[in-house]
């Protein structure tokens, strides 16, 4: 498989860019805190929110949007579609495989950062920066569905959770009747499962009825 180097290095490129620990940066910069010592101890938006409040929780948002677009942008350079003006691989499958694979590899650098010994946060934000570049309709379904429960719920484990499982149905429809490519659905299953493996803690604290809601604050950890 001549992609196959290529493949590997956007890998590589991947899991760096995912690993830029965005949460620890802005705590650093907010006085020194350290996000790992707060709360559920994840250096995502939602211990941002509840440790920093949100005017930190936004700038973590935008950076770890960007981590999962940038990484899906230079899959696209670096693997162009086929039959385009540049394109140089024949298979129709290879960019959306980049994207995947570039893509998926900032989700697993975002929750295992190399640059703060394997920690990180859960990749919600992440996933669905990727979602939206390889299918912006329904990620803009899931969207509006977690949107809809975290209001009703005020609970950002559940809707987190909610809309994983839905995205994986929508982008399911979206290839079977639009078309998408399959590695689209692929990557669906895989980062909704792991969004749910990383929230289970989360599902524990929802099935005792002792979740956290929006707007509470994080504690420091013993």
């Amino acid at each position: 498989m001549k992609e196959l180097p290529l493949y590997l290095l956007l890998v590589v490129i991947g899991y760096l860019l995912g690993s830029i620990p965005t949460g620890q940066i802005v705590g650093a910069l907010a006085g020194g805190v350290d996000l790992r010592r707060y709360g559920s101890g994840k250096t995502g938006a939602t211990n941002v929110l509840r440790t920093l409040g949100w005017g930190a929780a936004l700038v973590v948002v935008a950076g770890d949007l960007a981590k999962g677009i940038v990484a899906v942008l230079i899959a696209r350079w670096l693997v162009p579609a086929a039959g385009g003006s540049t394109g140089f691989l024949p298979d129709p499958n290879a960019q959306p495989l980049a994207e995947v694979l570039a893509g998926f590899a900032a989700v697993i650098g975002h929750n295992w950062s190399i640059f703060i010994q394997l920690k990180g946060g859960r990749g919600v934000v992440v996933s669905h920066a990727v979602f939206i570049l390889i299918c912006w309709p329904a990620a803009l379904i899931t969207t509006v569905i977690s949107a809809i429960v975290l209001a009703v719920s005020r609970i950002v484990s559940l809707a987190s959770l909610t809309g994983a499982a839905a995205g994986v149905l929508v982008l399911a429809i979206f290839v079977v009747l639009f078309h998408y490519p399959l590695p689209y659905l692929v990557y669906g299953v895989l980062a909704a499962g792991l969004i749910w493996l990383r929230h289970i803690d989360n599902i524990q604290r929802l099935l005792a009825g002792t979740e956290r809601k929006l707007g509470q604050k994080a504690q420091p950890l013993p």
